[in-house]
């Protein structure tokens, strides 16, 4: 019995080290992929979408939704677009459980200086101050806008 629990506790052990390791990986594509890992704040991917599409300009709001490890987490992103440049940004937290809301936070920090001043079409935002996670609510936000936008 008790080299049976050794075997169960050697085999669950294993499987969370091996799931450790996998999410370790994203975290690096991510960063890879032109995000920061630092608190500078400057985590866009840079030119990885390489549209010319054009859109109306305007100020845009929508919400973003991402899943973390509190749950789903909500936020909403606004911005001002002219002649296809970002030129103001924000974002906040609608809802989020503790944890969370510290990384939000600190992406809300550093977004402005990832997103304003640069093409709408080459925005894709990776690691911002820190905050891997909330980049995917907020990617999720940015192509609603780019669909409010192309209309």
């Amino acid at each position: 019995m008790t080299k049976l629990l050794r075997t169960k506790t050697a085999i669950a052990a294993f499987a969370g080290l091996s799931i450790m390791g996998t999410l370790a990986g994203c975290s690096a594509t991510v960063a890879a992929a032109g995000g920061s890992g630092t608190g500078g704040g400057s985590g866009s991917g840079g030119t990885t979408t390489t549209s010319n599409k054009s859109y109306k300009d305007g100020l845009y709001t929508e919400p973003g939704t991402y899943v973390s490890p509190g749950g789903t987490e909500h936020i909403s992103v606004t911005l001002t677009l002219a002649s296809n440049v970002v030129t103001a940004m924000k974002v906040i937290t609608v809802k989020a459980d503790p944890t969370a809301t510290g990384y939000e936070q600190m992406f809300e920090g550093g977004i402005s200086a990832a997103t304003v001043g640069k093409n709408i079409n080459t925005l894709d935002i990776g690691v911002v101050a820190g905050s891997s996670l909330t980049s995917m609510g907020f990617n999720r936000a940015l192509a609603a806008i780019k669909a409010d936008a192309s209309r």
